[in-house]
């Protein structure tokens, strides 16, 4: 741990025995902007270079998250939520707005409704900036789209309070400071379980981490301009 980490949130994170710090971000040799436009172009850009080359499990949920940019006092800042203690999977998480693909809609489609649902935004089909690479849940055994897009700087919304305890914005410059990220190496079985990376970002009264830190960290990447994809694992 950091001595100038920041204390993060109450988010309960079930480390397995088997863990080791990772090292520096892969961007912390890169230089980026953080303004909205160029924030942008490098996610158009991306789109030629996305590395999804699987399908779903047969037995993975398919799933689409929002991930809403906004214009900033510092730049592109991003949507998150927090889930609600109530749920019965994955409360009191960070998360963006996203959920289940209904059998009659596409990704896109389905991550504009569930952030209709979830907190109030309606996404105009010109603010679709393109998507992430898709990325599965070894727990809740979900294939996850991140669909990228835009709003208005400081949009009025409204939470749906089953599912939504608070939604907040921050920028990207911000999750990628130095005493915000970490990352490290997991297994939970030396033997069996290859080690993967599991990315943090420590907030003051937050902790992001699991599926929604994996996607801030490709989006940083690409902003960056670095590549995201696995190292191979060292030690």
């Amino acid at each position: 741990m950091s001595a100038t980490r920041r204390p993060g949130g109450t988010q309960r994170i079930p480390s397995p025995a088997v863990r080791r710090p990772g090292g520096n971000p892969l961007w912390s040799s890169a230089s980026a902007s953080f303004a909205l436009d160029d924030v942008l172009a490098t996610v158009t850009r991306h789109q030629s270079a996305l590395a999804d080359s699987h399908t779903p499990r047969t037995d993975e949920r398919v799933s689409a998250v929002l991930v809403a940019l906004a214009d900033g006092p510092h730049g592109a800042e991003v949507l998150l939520t927090r889930r609600s203690e109530s749920l019965s999977n994955h409360k009191g998480e960070i998360s963006f707005p996203g959920g289940r693909v209904d059998a009659d809609e596409d990704v896109v489609s389905a991550a504009c409704r569930e952030a209709r649902e979830e907190v109030g935004l309606d996404i105009h089909p010109a603010r679709i900036h393109g998507r992430l690479n898709s990325l599965s849940t070894f727990v809740s055994k979900s294939y996850i789209v991140p669909v990228v897009a835009t709003v208005d700087a400081n949009p009025v919304l409204s939470l749906h309070d089953a599912e939504v305890d608070r939604a907040f914005w921050i920028p990207l410059c911000e999750l990628a400071a130095p005493d915000v990220f970490e990352w490290e190496w997991w297994s939970f079985n030396r033997l069996t379980d290859p080690e993967r990376r599991m990315f943090f970002f420590y907030l003051h009264d937050e902790t992001v981490w699991g599926a929604t830190a994996r996607v801030l960290h490709e989006l940083l990447c690409v902003v960056h301009g670095v590549d995201h994809r696995e190292p191979r694992v060292s030690g």
